[in-house]
């Protein structure tokens, strides 16, 4: 396990959810070159909601089948865009990212928030920060399920 994970399973001692995410987005941001936004999208009333994050104002709400985030929760996979401006249907909250790392967080095998990554550079995310984030929303489905979130 690397440092990054140590430092989430730490801050997964909260049991207040919006304190814990706030952290964790705060952790991920600064442990990482070359991101312009970290945070959760959080599955609300039939759709994503936006949750603790650092970086720029953000979409609040995002349907199901839109974006890279709608993506992910649809098909319950990570999705690494290397070009955000080659998705189909991307959505620009900000207008500098240029690729994206949406990771679910399951709970019973349904997508109850997501992990989001965006980078002002083209291929920034690769298989080690994938793998990084799939153990971190492992970690948070935990904390999920021991706090009753």
């Amino acid at each position: 396990m690397n440092i990054l994970n140590e430092q989430i399973r730490a801050l997964l001692e909260e049991p207040d959810m919006i304190a814990c995410l706030s952290n964790l987005s705060a952790c991920i941001m600064d442990s990482w070159e070359g991101l312009n936004w970290a945070g959760f999208y959080l599955v609300k009333n039939g759709e994503l909601v936006l949750g603790p994050f650092q970086g720029k104002p953000a979409c609040t709400h995002i349907p199901f089948d839109k974006g890279v985030c709608g993506l992910t929760y649809t098909s319950k996979l990570p999705q690494r865009v290397d070009d955000v401006l080659s998705f189909p249907g991307h959505i620009a909250c900000d207008s500098a990212s240029r690729s994206e790392l949406c990771v679910p967080v399951l709970v019973s095998g349904e997508c109850i928030m997501e992990i989001d990554l965006d980078s002002p550079v083209k291929n920034r995310f690769g298989e080690e920060e994938e793998e990084i984030m799939l153990q971190a929303a492992r970690d948070i489905a935990s904390a999920s399920l021991q706090h009753h979130w």
